[in-house]
C-alpha cells in the first residue's frame, strides 16, 4: 500500500498561488487565506520534503531549481484533482464519460470542431470519439450501436431524425484542368473522359451508383485526399461546396460549368441512437450542433428537397 501524502492539496495550492500571484501577500488574497497561513504552508513543504523552494535575491523571493520542479508538478497534481472532482460531479449528474459520434464527411469540419470546442468548455473531462463516415457507413455505425449520435444523410427505419442542414454539392477541378479549357458548358459525357476522384463509402455494403461513372477513377478514403488531388490537377470531383470554399477563393479549384446537374443537394439529419436513453452529454452536444448550424446558416424560406448525393465527392 502506498504511503499517505505528507503534503495536502491546500498546501500545494498555497505554493502555486505564491508563484502565480508574485508574493505571499498577493497569494493570500488570491486564496482567501491569511498571509501567515500561506507562509506556513510553504515552510511545511520545505521542512517535510527537505528542499528549499524559494531563495532571496535582493528583496524578492525566486524559485530555486528544486522549487521550479515542485511548482510544475504541484500544478499538474492540483489540476488532476480538479478534473477528478469535475468528473465525479458529472457522473453523479448522469454525464457520460465518453460520447461517440458518426458524422457524415460532408458536414463542415470547422463547424464540427467549433461544436466540440464549445462542449469541451462546459464538459472538459468527457471524451469524444468521432467516426468520420460516408453514407452507408454512418447508418451502419448508428444501427450497430457503435455511436450515441449521428449526423447522417439517411434516417434508418425505426429511427427519428431532425433535419439540421442542406449540403450543396458542385463539380470542381483545378482551373488549368482540361475540362475548364473546353470553353463551353459541360455534359456528363465530357466528365467521363477524365479522371474522377471518389470517396469510398465507409459502409460494408456499397449501395450507391455514381451519377457520372468515369473510365478513369481514383477512390480514396477521405475528402482531404480528394481535395488535395484535385488541387494538383489530378482529377475532378463533386465536392460539398463548403468543404472547398477556401480552395475556390484562393483559385486552387474552380467550379465546372455544367450544362445540367451543376448543383445537387443532400439533407443531413441529426439522429440519436436511443432518444429515450440519451444522456445529458449527448443531448447537450446535439443542442450545440443545432445552435451552431442555425447561427451559421439560418433556416431558409424554401427547403431544398432531400436529394441524396452518391459517394463521389
Amino acid at each position: 500500500m502506498a504511503a499517505s501524502p505528507r503534503i495536502s492539496l491546500d498546501q500545494w495550492r498555497a505554493l502555486i498561488a505564491v508563484v502565480d500571484a508574485g508574493g505571499y501577500a498577493q497569494a493570500a488574497a488570491a486564496v482567501h487565506r491569511s498571509q501567515s497561513a500561506v507562509s506556513y504552508a510553504v515552510q511545511k513543504i520545505e521542512r517535510v520534503l527537505g528542499v528549499t523552494v524559494f531563495e532571496l535575491r535582493g528583496r524578492k523571493a525566486h524559485l530555486t531549481d528544486s522549487g521550479r520542479v515542485l511548482y510544475q508538478r504541484a500544478k499538474a497534481l492540483v489540476d488532476e484533482a480538479g478534473r477528478l472532482e469535475r468528473a465525479a460531479g458529472g457522473l453523479a449528474a448522469g454525464w457520460e464519460p465518453e460520447l461517440r459520434l458518426a458524422v457524415e464527411i460532408v458536414f463542415p469540419t470547422w463547424l464540427l470542431l467549433d461544436c466540440f470546442d464549445a462542449f469541451a468548455r462546459e464538459q472538459p473531462d468527457t471524451r469524444i470519439e468521432l467516426y468520420e463516415s460516408v453514407i452507408g457507413g454512418t447508418e451502419e455505425l448508428l444501427t450497430g450501436g457503435q455511436v450515441d449520435l449521428a449526423v447522417s444523410p439517411r434516417v434508418p427505419p425505426g429511427y427519428a431524425g431532425d433535419p439540421i442542414m442542406t449540403a450543396r454539392f458542385v463539380y470542381a477541378a483545378h482551373p488549368a484542368h482540361p475540362l475548364h479549357q473546353l470553353g463551353r458548358p459541360l455534359t456528363p459525357a465530357d466528365l467521363r473522359r477524365h479522371r474522377q476522384l471518389v470517396i469510398r463509402e465507409s459502409g460494408s455494403q456499397r449501395k450507391n451508383e455514381l451519377s457520372v461513372s468515369a473510365d478513369q477513377r481514383w477512390t480514396v478514403s477521405h475528402k482531404a485526399t480528394s481535395i488535395a488531388a484535385a488541387c494538383r490537377g489530378l482529377g475532378f470531383a463533386r465536392f460539398p461546396e463548403e468543404s472547398i470554399r477556401g480552395e475556390l477563393e484562393r483559385g486552387e479549384l474552380a467550379v465546372l460549368p455544367m450544362r445540367e446537374g451543376a448543383v445537387a443537394y443532400a439533407q443531413l439529419y441529426l439522429v440519436f441512437a436511443d432518444p429515450d436513453g440519451a444522456g445529458p452529454g449527448a443531448r447537450r452536444l446535439a443542442a450545440l450542433i443545432r445552435e451552431r448550424v442555425t447561427a451559421w446558416r439560418p433556416p431558409e424560406d424554401v427547403t431544398c428537397p432531400p436529394i441524396l448525393v452518391p459517394s463521389e465527392t
